[in-house]
């Protein structure tokens, strides 16, 4: 169901990193910062109850959409009372979960920061929209996401293994090219048409997305 979940979401343009377990989960949601967590209730070693509870409890304020298999007023009182945003019981319809998702990571962003800013382009991660200046830009999923990416670490230099990382399947069979690809890609539809060169290349480093106008 895991690699289900994921290449669905990938394909709509979404990082997806997957945790095997519960004590797993506990530490990326820790170390890491997610648009949004899903959370299955069953997990081995720790719970999903424990993992949103302990979560909230260090003060992380991540939306986390529960699974469970169970459906009773209880498994919802405490999913609730752990800190658990919404829920879904299984089996369950992923256009249904992929709605709840989105619902999530817009109310998060909004209580976050949904827009964000790089000279005069704009990227909108809840409406999941580009524009330079007054002319909206139009991307793919995948550019969209590499963007996206880039724009929450403006100014810093990200290498190509945390871009192949981030935006690309953490085990797919990519290779450092295609990050090369997809900023040339970037740069041919928010940078050339504007006579622009906000993703500049640090040799040997990775690339940075400057915030200067």
């Amino acid at each position: 169901m895991a690699a289900s979940l994921r290449r669905g979401l990938e394909a709509e343009g979404y990082a997806v990193d997957h945790a095997a377990d519960g004590a797993e989960a506990l530490w990326m949601a820790s170390e890491f910062t997610y648009d949004a967590m899903v959370l299955d209730l069953m997990l081995p070693k720790v719970n999903g109850f424990v993992v949103a509870g302990r979560l909230r409890a260090a003060g992380r304020d991540l939306p986390i959409l529960m699974l469970t298999a169970k459906n009773g007023e209880f498994d919802q009182t405490e999913a609730l009372d752990a800190g658990v945003d919404d829920f879904l019981s299984k089996p369950f319809s992923y256009p249904v979960l992929l709605a709840r998702l989105r619902a999530l990571i817009r109310r998060g962003s909004t209580a976050k920061t949904s827009v964000l800013q790089a000279g005069d382009l704009v990227v909108d991660l809840a409406a999941r929209t580009c524009r330079r200046g007054e002319h909206s830009v139009e991307l793919t999923a995948r550019e969209f996401a590499l963007l996206a990416y880039l724009a929450l670490h403006a100014d810093e230099v990200v290498s190509k293994q945390d871009l192949l990382r981030h935006v690309w399947a953490e085990h797919g069979d990519f290779d450092a090219n295609v990050v090369e690809v997809y900023v040339s890609y970037l740069r041919r539809k928010i940078d050339v048409p504007f006579d622009r060169a906000s993703i500049e290349t640090v040799r040997g480093a990775g690339y940075r997305l400057v915030s200067r106008a």
